[in-house]
């Protein structure tokens, strides 16, 4: 028998190994906990003993989840939502379990009139179809945020439904356990159940808020790290006490928790302080999910698992897609809100959980369901993956919208050349478009957000509904005529998809990339970044700029010192390009920048930069851009080649004569 460390080792062991395997694949966390708790487990390598303690901790993973729930619970996004939550969601769920309530019935007529038995009854079918109702909000997410889609049409019609779902556990953990009752004392207990949650709900929400501000206030005075966490968990752990000893569960008390810090001013910082709680815990819980599969029952029933793998499924994929037409999405718009929402989720494993302790499910049942829904979680990647295939091959109209939304995109770009393709028009896309306009530049804008799109394009602004991360998108926005393309948005996973496809298709065409801090700088110039604009050394350059004119540095010397910090990090910016107001008596006296391209007929292009003896002329070579469209460090010991641009630095005459000297003919 292993002792409790190493239990607890292994299971720290089997989240690392699964959280890096998933990482290197690109797929959500919380498919790896599922696996590696299927490996270890009992019924495979049976490497974990007991995980009767282990189990008892991961309980705690899904109070932390119903708190994160709680905290994220937003009236005002309620509202602004509340079609696609309360129309789509509330019909998603409420018609999921009905079809389970209907389809137990039919399979019990049908058995008894072969003389069988079925022996589920219609509490069972609803606790069951509650569980099947659930998507998983932790996979799709991360799915959706990877391919950008969270702001797209299928996007908010696919979290609007996430929402409800979440929203609807609460009654359902109400629900679940009165279901478990004698057939006799059901309604009783129901209204029993559902009157204690009214009325602890009521004592905490009404009068709660108030205490949680006056509480939390008093102990941020004390100004400890320490005692704000320790609250946090007393806080949280508590409210679950308190709703398990009204006879209710755990998580509805977290999710209470969650809901009354979610209006005081301290809701970022506790969610800052309780993820690292909340992932370790939800990731043993997920182990332990993936433990109870029993591989060797799964291989005796494997026609009743791939049955109850596909059914709900298809079931789920058909309604969806029927619902959103209903509220009126189009053919491919409602078929991927439908696949993406077409698995189970982990509030699906905390109902099923809670269904299998009040003996709702049968045993034999028990194995075969838990199978089908991590074998359905474990299938999403690959229907996101295939997702534009399956709705083009269902949908013509579909195929036809793409077209029309391409077309429309090209019809704008059409007449353009010699511009600059902005990818993302959120505020930084905003700016640079009135910066390009100002000087007369063209350019033209690729969004996802809908909403945006139409008010921008209303007011005038060149901007289309397209992905960036496409290369259909590119391409009808003219990649090829393009002077320059520029990544506004902070996506390092979607950068490189479109450092990946201007490279391949225009590699002659800058790509300035945005990035949050200069962690992903060398992994974007490698894929190709003419020049990454990381956002917090810029910050910190404007906040140093203040501070110093505060303390009374003139003005002069704060511009000529975050000058230089520029030139040392942007090859591009030492220094600045001539124009036809540059030719001032005081702007002569002044270092210059000169693009030069090397022809064919180059004498140059016969050795190499250190051979042209610029620098003994007084000119230096700020950076050099390959033909390909590669912007590399300038070294002495670089071949040069026809279409090699050089950036030049230095005074008007010298950079005269470097010019003549490049340029001259072999």
């Amino acid at each position: 028998m292993a002792s409790s460390l190493e239990q607890t080792l292994l299971f720290l062991l089997a989240a690392v190994v699964g959280v890096v395997a998933c990482r290197l694949a690109r797929l959500p966390p919380i498919l790896g906990y599922l696996a590696v708790g299927v490996l270890i487990g009992p019924n495979a390598l049976a490497l974990s003993g007991n995980p009767t303690g282990v189990a008892y901790l991961a309980e705690f993973g899904i109070v932390f989840l119903m708190f994160v729930i709680g905290l994220e619970f937003n009236l005002p996004k309620l509202r602004s939502m509340r079609k696609l939550v309360f129309g789509l969601g509330s019909s998603q769920v409420i018609l999921t379990m009905l079809a389970a309530v209907a389809g137990n019935a039919l399979l019990a007529w049908a058995l008894a009139l072969a003389g069988r038995s079925w022996g589920l009854g219609w509490q069972s079918a609803v606790a069951l179809g509650g569980a099947l109702a659930m998507s998983s909000t932790a996979i799709v997410g991360k799915l959706m945020a990877d391919r950008l889609e969270l702001e797209s049409e299928h996007g908010r019609r696919v979290m609007g439904v996430l929402l409800f779902q979440d929203l609807a556990v609460v009654p359902l953990l109400v629900l679940i356990p009165a279901l478990g009752s004698s057939p006799e004392a059901l309604l009783r207990e129901l209204a029993i159940a559902f009157l204690k949650a009214a009325v602890l709900l009521t004592l905490l929400l009404v009068g709660g808020q108030r205490i949680m501000r006056w509480w939390l206030t008093l102990v941020v005075r004390r100004k400890s790290e320490e005692l704000f966490i320790l609250n946090l968990l007393l806080v949280t752990l508590g409210l679950a006490w308190l709703t398990e000893l009204a006879g209710l569960s755990l998580a509805l008390g977290a999710f209470v928790a969650g809901m009354l810090i979610a209006e005081t001013e301290y809701k970022h910082q506790v969610e800052t302080d309780i993820r690292p709680f909340h992932d370790v815990l939800l990731g043993l819980f997920f182990i332990t999910v993936g433990m109870k599969l029993d591989a060797p029952a799964v291989l005796q029933q494997w026609p009743l698992v791939l049955a109850l793998t596909a059914l709900p499924v298809f079931f789920k994929f058909a309604l969806i897609t029927a619902l959103a037409r209903l509220f009126g999405a189009g053919p491919g718009v409602a078929m991927r809100t439908g696949l993406y929402l077409a698995q189970a989720g982990e509030f699906g494993f905390v109902l099923l959980t809670l269904a299998t302790a009040r003996h709702l499910l049968p045993e034999a049942l028990q194995t075969p369901v838990l199978a089908s829904m991590v074998l359905s979680m474990l299938a999403t990647p690959f229907l996101f993956m295939y997702s534009n295939r399956i709705v083009m091959r269902l949908s013509t109209s579909d195929w036809l919208l793409q077209s029309v939304a391409m077309t429309t995109i090209a019809r704008r770009a059409i007449n353009t050349e010699a511009h600059v393709i902005i990818c993302g028009f959120g505020r930084s896309g905003q700016n640079l478009a009135r910066l390009l306009e100002h000087e007369k530049i063209a350019y033209i804008a690729l969004d996802l957000d809908p909403d945006r799109v139409r008010q921008a394009a209303a007011a005038g602004q060149s901007v289309v509904f397209g992905d960036a991360a496409r290369l259909q998108s590119l391409a009808a926005a003219g990649l090829a005529r393009a002077n320059a393309v520029v990544v506004s948005y902070h996506d390092t996973p979607s950068a490189l998809k479109v450092l990946h496809l201007v490279r391949t298709h225009a590699p002659t065409v800058p790509v300035i990339v945005r990035t949050l801090d200069d962690s992903d700088i060398e992994r974007l110039r490698g894929a190709g970044a003419t020049e990454v604009v990381p956002e917090a050394i810029e910050g910190s350059l404007m906040l140093a700029s203040h501070a110093l004119a505060l303390v009374g540095v003139p003005m002069r010397r704060v511009l000529r010192l975050v000058q230089a910090q520029r030139d040392a990090r942007y090859g591009l910016l030492r220094g600045y390009f001539h124009g036809a107001d540059d030719d001032t008596p005081d702007e002569l006296q002044h270092a210059r920048l000169l693009s030069v391209t090397l022809p064919p007929t180059s004498a140059s292009l016969k050795g190499t930069l250190g051979e042209q003896g610029l620098p003994a002329g007084g000119v230096t070579v700020v950076s050099l851009r390959r033909a390909s469209g590669a912007v590399v460090e300038p070294d002495d010991a670089m071949r040069l080649a026809t279409g090699d641009t050089l950036v030049l630095s230095g005074l008007p005459g010298p950079l005269a004569l470097a010019e003549e000297k490049l340029l001259q003919s072999s």
